[in-house]
Formats: structure tokens, C-alpha cells, sequence
């Protein structure tokens, strides 16, 4: 068995009506909070009650999209300006990447690009960042126990990270209720987000046994209850498993890596105006039956060729189950959550050769089980339309 090692948030807090502890949480890390947030404040006010409770000022910094550089540099100099000293997400995958990339800047000098990978320096953070706080009102992203920030820079049109294991959550308060309220289309993606985020580990080449465990408990619970949230939205032990699910992904992406379908997902996301859970969940399918062939083909003894198989025994409830009625499975799910393919979002075919070349270095796509070649990974996008 390799080496390994596992890194995630110094606590987890799970658990319905959990938000009641965030200001008795936030408390001992700090006195005046940015709220990073894509939340409207009715939503937000059991948050905000619950700091004043605890004595904590806050100022609130609004999330209205995908976190990018320029909004990234906006919250640090909110932050430096209202004098704040502990940061706290509030919302879905975007709040919380924005605040951890805020806490993180705020301590460190220079600009975002130094630290970036792939397009920046790539420069290591040299001082811990404020104290971080994750509150996630969705269930996909997982974003509240991984050590990295996805942001878009919009002059490169592409997704790519900010990372550290400094960067970690002090504290990450999962508190299912708060996705009762999420509407059918986020629910469905980001669904589909965070079932991805259990499968591509689990097949990853870095898998450990460990994020193994993990894997196999959210891909278990995502698949009996991922169509239940989406039908019968008020049911929270359906929530509670997406929650557990999501939570679990961030778990095991900070420690196995991912793959092709969230290779891909980055450089979508940073050309197109298309949802990261849509993109994932349109390409899943595909890259999981490119992955078999491959492998079949060029490295038939990997332990990943025998896990998709599993994968697709836990997704149908059936212990005969193929990899074909696995992918029957996601795709059935996909027209029940009416997410449509690639297609939709103006993604043609002429587009491939350089959403090829930006995946090719994608972070994400190294920990696919094995190299794809390049007609290998235009199939999956043409599969995916």
C-alpha cells in the first residue's frame, strides 16, 4: 500500500439546527466577521442573530456569482477596510471558495495571481490566513473541508485554484436544514456536483484507503437518495444524505484529486456561462465509459476497472449490476432532473481543440486513473453534447 496522507477543516460540526452554535463558534476566532455571502438577508438572519448574540460585529460582502479574481480582491480590501478578523462563507460552492480566498489574501502580500495555479506563479501562501468559517447552504461543492479556492479569471478564461493546506476551515458547520429551501434546478446540479465528487476519487489513482471508506459511504447515499431531494424536497433525511454526500466529496477531492469530468469542468466553466454541477453531470456518463475502455485496453490489472463496477452495483440497488446499467442510471437521473447536455449551454464541436489543451493541465485531470489521449477526451465532449 502507498504512502498517504489526509488532511481536511480542524472541526466538523454536522447536523439539523446546528447554524444555533455559529456565533458561540465564531466567538473564539474573532470579534468582527466578514459574512461572505450569496444569501438575501431574510435568509441569512438566524446567522447574523446568532453573532450579535455572541457579541460579534459583522459586515456583510455579497456573492452575486462565481468567485473571480477581481471579486476576490473586492473582499480583501472590505475586509482590510471594516477592520475584520475572522471570515465566515454563508452560502453555496462560490460564498465559500470567495471567503476562503479572501482569508487567505488578506495575510498574504501581493496580488492573486502570485499565488495561483496554472496561470499565476503558483507561489506558496507564506502566512496562515485569518480564521475561516464555513457555513455551505447547498449540498455539491464540499468546499467547506477542501484546501483550495476555484476561481474564474475571466482574462483567461478558465477556472483554476488557489491552494494550501492553510487554507483549510478552522470550522465547518454543516447544517442540512439550511437545504430545504434550495430550488429544484440547484438542488439538481449541485446533486449531481457532489455524487461526482464520490465517484471520481474513488477511481482516482492517488485513492487511499481512507478517502476508499469515504467514497463508498457518499456514493452509497447519494444514489438512494440524490432522485429523492429533487421529488420530495422536504424530506430531511434525504437532505441529510446529500449533505453527507457533498461533505464526503470535499473529503475525498482534498485527498485522492478527481479526474476527467472535473478536468474538463474547469475550462467549461471559465468559457461558458454553464452551471460546474450541470457541466459534471452531463460529462459523467461519458468519461466513466472512456475510463473503462481505456483502461481495458492499456492497464487492465487497475483496481479502477473492478470499481466502476461496484460503483454501478451501489448507484442501481442491483449487486449484478455492469458498468452499462451503471451509466443507464446516471443517465435516467439526468433526464429526471431535466439536465440537459452540453449543447445547451453553446458548446459545439469546434470548441474541443482548446478545451482539450486547457484540461490537458488542468490539476483535476491528473488524478484521472490513467492518461487519456486526446481523440479519448474529444469523445467524451462529443458523447456529452
Amino acid at each position: 500500500m502507498a504512502n498517504f496522507e489526509f488532511a481536511t477543516a480542524a472541526r466538523i460540526i454536522f447536523g439539523a439546527g446546528t447554524l444555533d452554535k455559529i456565533g458561540e463558534v465564531a466567538a473564539g476566532y474573532g470579534r468582527h466577521a466578514l459574512v461572505a455571502t450569496d444569501a438575501p438577508q431574510e435568509r441569512a438572519a438566524n446567522l447574523y442573530q446568532s453573532l450579535q448574540q455572541a457579541g460579534l460585529e459583522y459586515t456583510i460582502f455579497h456573492v452575486p456569482k462565481e468567485p473571480t479574481v477581481s471579486l476576490v480582491q473586492e473582499g480583501v480590501e472590505a475586509l482590510r477596510s471594516a477592520g475584520c478578523d475572522v471570515v465566515i462563507s454563508f452560502g453555496g460552492g462560490s460564498s465559500v471558495d470567495t471567503a476562503k480566498a479572501i482569508a487567505a489574501l488578506a495575510t498574504n502580500p501581493g496580488q492573486p495571481l502570485d499565488y495561483l495555479e496554472v496561470i499565476g506563479k503558483g507561489q506558496k501562501l507564506q502566512e496562515p490566513p485569518l480564521p475561516f468559517i464555513a457555513v455551505p447552504t447547498t449540498a455539491g461543492t464540499g468546499a467547506e473541508v477542501t484546501r483550495n479556492a476555484v476561481l474564474h479569471s475571466e482574462e483567461h478564461q478558465v477556472k483554476v485554484s488557489l491552494r494550501s493546506p492553510l487554507m483549510l476551515a478552522k470550522v465547518a458547520l454543516v447544517d442540512p436544514e439550511l437545504t430545504l429551501t434550495v430550488p429544484p434546478v440547484i438542488t439538481a446540479v449541485t446533486g449531481m456536483d457532489a455524487l461526482t465528487q464520490v465517484i471520481e476519487p474513488y477511481v482516482s489513482h492517488l485513492a487511499n484507503p481512507l478517502t476508499d471508506a469515504i467514497c463508498r459511504e457518499g456514493i452509497q447515499r447519494a444514489a438512494r437518495s440524490l432522485r429523492r431531494v429533487y421529488t420530495h424536497p422536504d424530506d430531511i433525511a434525504a437532505r441529510e444524505d446529500m449533505s453527507l454526500a457533498s461533505l464526503f466529496g470535499g473529503l475525498a477531492l482534498a485527498n485522492a484529486k478527481l479526474g476527467a469530468v472535473h478536468g474538463f469542468a474547469g475550462p467549461l466553466g471559465g468559457m461558458f456561462s454553464a452551471p460546474h454541477g450541470g457541466v459534471c453531470a452531463a460529462l459523467l456518463p461519458h468519461a466513466s465509459l472512456t475510463n473503462v475502455a481505456a483502461l481495458q485496453a492499456r492497464d487492465p490489472g487497475n483496481q479502477a476497472v473492478g470499481r466502476y463496477t461496484e460503483i454501478a452495483r451501489w448507484l442501481t440497488g442491483n449487486p449484478d449490476a455492469t458498468l452499462d446499467d451503471g451509466v443507464a442510471w446516471l443517465q435516467e437521473t439526468l433526464e429526471l432532473l431535466q439536465i440537459p447536455g452540453l449543447g445547451a449551454y453553446g458548446i459545439s464541436e469546434s470548441d474541443f481543440p482548446i478545451i482539450i489543451e486547457k484540461s490537458k493541465n488542468a490539476s483535476s485531470m491528473k488524478g484521472n486513473p490513467l492518461v487519456l489521449t486526446e481523440d479519448e477526451l474529444a469523445s467524451i465532449l462529443r458523447a456529452a453534447l
